[in-house]
């Protein structure tokens, strides 16, 4: 049986109100309802992490970092916005911090073309070559076209969530979401004349 849209409006605002109640413990100190919002919100940050990196490890390492620095900020969390929201910032921002570290450290070190990372991908469509060409190109974007691309479209997000979570004008998210299309679109045809595949 499938809840009605009342019963389900009902279990939201009661998912809110305990995760408001988790949220204000959390600031007083209380690590153990910090720990239920880690919980709640670890594979996301892990998730966008991952598709932000490309690389499980620095994914990992990624949403950990983005939690340790949550429960530092979290007094200053004056919910504005939602906390999922709120959190999703703190983690684009440190993946976007780590891929240019990361950069940085292969630009050094002289082994950017050898250290291409893999994107796994989706559960749903591993083995999949469509998938595997997307993934690909969309880890050849720039950080920041990426980082719109991943939170409108694999996350879901609007245009003025992605603005929040990076910081920007949605005007300039729109500016990144358009030339990526472009880019994925002009790398997508050349890959496919390249190698046959529709």
């Amino acid at each position: 049986m499938v809840p009605s849209t009342s019963e389900s409006a009902k279990q939201a605002a009661g998912e809110l109100s305990e995760e408001s109640g988790w949220i204000e413990r959390a600031c007083a100190g209380d690590t153990a309802a910090f720990r239920r919002l880690v919980e709640r919100y670890s594979d996301l940050a892990y998730g966008l992490a991952l598709r932000m990196l490309g690389s499980a490890e620095e994914a990992e390492e990624t949403a950990q970092d983005a939690f340790v620095r949550a429960w530092r900020a979290l007094p200053r969390f004056r919910g504005d916005s939602r906390f999922s929201t709120w959190l999703y910032r703190i983690v684009a921002r440190r993946a976007l911090d780590r891929s240019a570290a990361l950069k940085v450290r292969r630009a050094r070190e002289g082994t950017f073309e050898d250290a291409a990372l893999e994107v796994p991908a989706p559960a749903d469509a591993r083995g999949s070559r469509v998938s595997r060409r997307l993934d690909r190109l969309l880890e050849s974007l720039p950080e920041m076209q990426r980082a719109a691309v991943v939170l409108y479209y694999y996350e879901d997000r609007s245009v003025e969530e992605v603005a929040r979570t990076l910081g920007l004008p949605p005007g300039t998210v729109k500016t990144h979401l358009h030339r990526a299309r472009a880019l994925l679109r002009a790398g997508w045809e050349l890959e496919e004349r390249r190698s046959g595949i529709e």
